[in-house]
């Protein structure tokens, strides 16, 4: 199933796409709750029920017009990040291949929903690309089985994790180049897990600035796959339904090229994961 988080008519909603289009479960069924974090927490059961109430729904159930993206999960309470998740990427980093996850946290005002401008700040030219899958989690997690870890995995989306290069750099932790308003983003759409392969391996990521590919990878190019990082964060760190973890990105973001590529005012970044889907954002210059 796809679930989609959107505003309509000044309310947040969730939706369903289906073959008759996106069906907003607020009207098929008003116990549905409407945020993600909700209904993902209620368990795969009510996630089912949503999708089975959706494809069944009436015609006028059917979401008509433009709709504004939310980004799929508003308020997780904790927002993972994995950096050198990708042997090509550390490379071309110049910095080692990593022996344990090399973990960060981002914080929700850092990002946007598809479709909704990427900021770039006036306190650098220094933004950048990183094209990455976002896995969210499904149950409560505290010391579990490895072999079981996949079972903790609600689903899946796309992200766009932008990063102020130069203000990273500057110090030894890299919250504050990580953590620019509305830099990055998330979306469109929440993949249940059973609609991919397991950990979501093998699936094609591509990012394209204006068009231009600008990075190609796969996600079995992982360091660490999904299933050996919620085991790992689940040692040290309780997870909880609507957290997210973003997995890594792959070769070819903008530092490392020669001239160096970053984003700016009129640019369209894409990121496209095979499978999860397209998330798109203009790029405008901070006000």
């Amino acid at each position: 199933m796809r679930f989609v988080s959107f505003k309509k008519d000044g309310k947040n909603k969730i939706g369903v796409r289906t073959d008759a289009g996106l069906v907003d479960l607020s009207k098929v069924d008003k116990k549905i709750p409407t945020d993600l974090k909700g209904l993902i927490a209620q368990g795969k059961g009510a996630m089912q029920r949503a999708g089975r109430a959706a494809r069944k729904a009436k015609p006028s159930a059917v979401v008509k017009g433009r709709v504004s993206y939310l980004t799929p999960i508003q308020k997780p309470d904790k927002i993972f990040c994995i950096g050198l998740n990708y042997k090509d990427h550390a490379a071309e980093a110049g910095l080692k291949i990593p022996t344990y996850p090399v973990v960060f946290t981002r914080f929700t005002t850092s990002f946007v929903a598809h479709g909704q401008a990427l900021i770039r700040p006036k306190a650098s030219k220094h933004f950048d690309y990183e094209a990455e899958m976002v896995a969210v989690i499904g149950k409560k997690a505290r010391n579990i089985k490895k072999s079981e870890a996949l079972d903790y995995v609600a689903g899946y989306s796309v992200a766009n994790e932008g990063s102020i290069r130069d203000y990273q750099m500057k110090a030894s932790q890299w919250t504050i180049g990580k953590n620019f308003d509305s830099s990055g983003s998330i979306g469109p759409d929440f993949v249940t897990a059973d609609e991919l392969p397991a950990g979501a391996k093998g699936l094609d990521v591509e990012l394209r600035l204006n068009g231009n590919v600008l990075q190609v990878t796969n996600t079995r190019e992982m360091v660490f796959d999904v299933k050996t990082l919620v085991y790992e964060l689940a040692r040290a760190i309780t997870l909880m339904p609507g957290d997210i973890i973003l997995t890594g990105t792959g070769p070819g973001v903008g530092f490392v090229r020669k001239p160096p590529i970053f984003m700016k005012q009129g640019d369209t970044c894409e990121v496209e994961i095979e499978g999860v889907g397209l998330l798109s954002n203009p790029v405008r210059n901070e006000k």
